[in-house]
């Protein structure tokens, strides 16, 4: 007879399972979003995924997430200054939403916990697959965010930022968007903090027909932090999406793209930073499904390694059987600065429709000594020319934005990185 035993519980999985069960009380939700916890709990009980599970292959959680944090209700997290002056700035601090939040016309915003308690929210708890241990894990414990409604039509002025701060302990939010048919939005994600902590963060959005919207995800965590965030998005009839996501932070990262063209004309551009320093591990999951005919998408990856950093992109592209029409390319570029580091790519094309345009490369370099000699032969000491080169190589995906103040943010915490880690 064959018996087949459930591997020990880890510490980390002890403590979270532990810790629903002492917060089960203080979580909002009605029946239904209560189901879901349970449902939730369950999956986090058959164990954290290891590297068996494929699609976990380069990140194995239960190994590499040893112990977690417990909850901090005295850990004081405080606002900071937006990355665009003037931008509608909504914070979540140490998870918590605030009771007031700014008016902008034409734009709706809701504290989650109401949306957990009346159970609105809760088909949006569902998970994305048999896989997804993210979303597991913020089901169970999610308590708060946002909920953000861009009526029909509305373009705004200015960006939204949602800024979700820690200073310790285990933070859990949520971060459902609706933008309207034909409505323009620029949407800044922070994720930073201090101190040693866990957090879960799932952003969904969803673009009505004819909308356009910039998306920025800033993740500054600090090196004692583990940081899992989702992203998803259905992307609607010629609307389109440009994500953006800069990861210069993080003891322990995965960030998770999950985006799905549900409107013809539908278009998705992709385009992320990875500055990795320190001992960290840091890994960009996207799975891209173009389901309906006539789509784009565009994804465009750069990595900069240093120290024992070790780094992965797994980019996944589905093109399904009615998707004629259909064109995708993918690239990631990878600068090693050290020999210690490392960095992983696994480019996937899943392709059942047979007019298509696709393709997908990868590419790992070092610095080139010869450009390095050209500049400190006219007098640029060797730190500031290797600063220089690696601006260079990822200068480009930051301009494509196309958004003078934004771009100026986000090379002024380039800079910043290689004066510590270059």
């Amino acid at each position: 007879m064959n018996m087949h035993t459930q591997p020990q519980r880890t510490p980390a999985e002890t403590a979270l399972i532990d810790a629903f069960g002492e917060r089960l009380s203080l979580l909002p939700g009605d029946g239904a979003v209560m189901l879901k916890r349970d449902d939730a709990i369950e999956a986090v009980k058959q164990g954290l995924p290891t590297r068996r599970i494929e699609s976990w292959h380069y990140t194995d959680l239960r190994r590499l997430l040893g112990a977690v944090p417990d909850f901090d209700p005295a850990a004081a997290a405080k606002a900071i200054a937006p990355i665009v002056d003037g931008s509608t700035v909504l914070t979540l601090l140490n998870g918590v939403s605030s009771a007031k939040a700014p008016v902008v016309d034409g734009v709706s915003v809701q504290r989650l916990s109401e949306k957990l308690t009346d159970g609105s929210i809760a088909p949006g708890l569902d998970p994305y697959g048999s896989d997804d241990a993210i979303g597991a894990l913020n089901t169970a414990f999610v308590a708060d965010g946002y909920f953000v409604d861009i009526a029909d039509g509305i373009e705004l002025e200015k960006p939204i930022e949602l800024q979700n701060l820690q200073a310790g302990g285990q933070t859990h939010v949520r971060l459902p968007v609706r933008v309207g048919t034909g409505a323009k939005a620029v949407i800044v994600e922070r994720q930073a903090g201090e101190g040693a902590a866990l957090t879960s963060s799932v952003s969904q959005l969803v673009l009505g027909a004819g909308a356009e919207v910039t998306w920025l995800i800033v993740q500054e965590q600090p090196d004692t932090a583990t940081h899992l965030g989702q992203f998803k998005a259905h992307i609607g009839k010629d609307a389109k999406l440009t994500l953006f996501v800069m990861n210069a932070g993080g003891r322990l990262v995965r960030q998770e793209i999950m985006v799905k063209t549900t409107g013809e004309g539908a278009d998705f551009k992709l385009r992320g930073i990875n500055l990795l320093a320190g001992d960290t591990h840091t890994d960009v999951t996207m799975v891209l499904d173009h389901a309906v005919p006539h789509t784009t998408s565009t994804e465009v990856i750069r990595n900069v390694v240093t120290g024992k950093a070790r780094g992965v992109f797994q980019g996944r592209i589905n093109v399904h059987q009615y998707a004629q029409k259909t064109n995708a390319k993918m690239a990631c570029n990878t600068l090693l600065l050290s020999d210690d580091g490392e960095f992983s790519t696994k480019p996937e094309l899943e392709i059942f429709a047979d007019d298509v345009v696709c393709g997908h490369g990868a590419t790992v370099t070092e610095i080139d000594h010869d450009h390095l000699f050209y500049l400190m032969a006219r007098g640029v000491d060797e730190k500031s020319a290797r600063g220089l080169l690696v601006k260079a190589f990822v200068a480009e995906v930051i301009e494509e934005l196309d958004d003078e103040a934004i771009v100026e943010a986000l090379e002024a915490r380039l800079d910043e990185w290689f004066v510590t880690h270059g």
